[in-house]
């Protein structure tokens, strides 16, 4: 068994809560309760639930790998995916001059990504 691994999805799973059940009531429920036009507000309905099932998988994957080391690849997608998720909060934090405060996302996948590199490495 691959602790950094088991920690990676722990961390996975620990996001997929803090994004369901703290970010749904602040993000998800203004933007549908929103006077937004529906197709771009539904659309990033869409994709806040698609996020959701991303982290899911992400920790899924990780814990697969964890316990089965012939299936190490899904460790590294679900690496790949979060510190490809980690580079565009990055990217959009220093582009729109955003607060890292404010959007503390990248903190939550920076730890996923340094727990899944430790257990992949």
């Amino acid at each position: 068994m691959n602790i950094y691994l088991v920690a990676a999805a722990a961390a996975s799973f620990l996001t997929f809560a803090i994004h369901t059940w703290v970010g749904g009531p602040v993000i998800a429920k203004p933007l549908v309760e929103s006077d937004m036009h529906r197709v771009p507000k539904y659309t990033n309905y869409a994709c806040w639930h698609i996020v959701t099932i991303m982290l899911f998988a992400m920790g899924g994957a990780f814990l697969w790998a964890a316990y089965f080391s012939d299936a190490i690849e899904l460790a590294w997608f679900a690496f790949l995916l979060s510190s490809a998720t980690l580079v565009w909060f990055a990217v959009l934090i220093l582009w729109k001059r955003l607060s890292l405060v404010e959007f503390p996302q990248w903190a939550l996948f920076v730890t996923i990504d340094i727990l899944a590199f430790m257990g992949l490495v």
